[in-house]
């Protein structure tokens, strides 16, 4: 099936990750909406591609979508607080318990030859 062109697009750049919003047109003119999520990744040769997933929203599920992710996102924002623990997407990231409760740690270790490279720089 082919997908008529954009009406109206925003992208949203996020890391490796790309979100692409667009509103479309179903054959009857009504408009929709697409979000899809692109992720680069890089093979063991150099090269990359991209895994895409693709979500399809009709204006008659607009109030329950938007009610359940506001739910969502609040619900992580009451629970965690709006810092981001990035620590805990780097290798050497480890849980330690401190007064009873969990800590975000981090191991350390000599560096001294490492250099560090940005891939996609090259």
């Amino acid at each position: 099936m082919m997908e008529k062109e954009e009406i109206y697009s925003k992208v949203m750049r996020a890391g490796r990750r790309t979100y692409f919003f667009d509103v479309r047109e179903t054959k009857a003119g009504d408009y929709y909406l697409t979000i899809t999520e692109s992720k680069k990744f890089t093979n063991d040769d150099g090269s990359f591609h991209y895994k895409k997933h693709k979500i399809y929203l009709y204006k008659e599920d607009f109030v329950d979508f938007r009610d359940n992710l506001n739910e969502m996102i609040q619900y992580i924002i009451d629970e965690k607080g709006e810092e981001v623990i990035s620590e805990r997407h780097q290798s050497d990231y480890k849980r330690e318990e401190q007064n009873g409760e969990a800590v975000a740690a981090q191991e350390t270790t000599e560096t001294s030859s490492f250099t560090d490279i940005d891939f996609d720089d090259i």
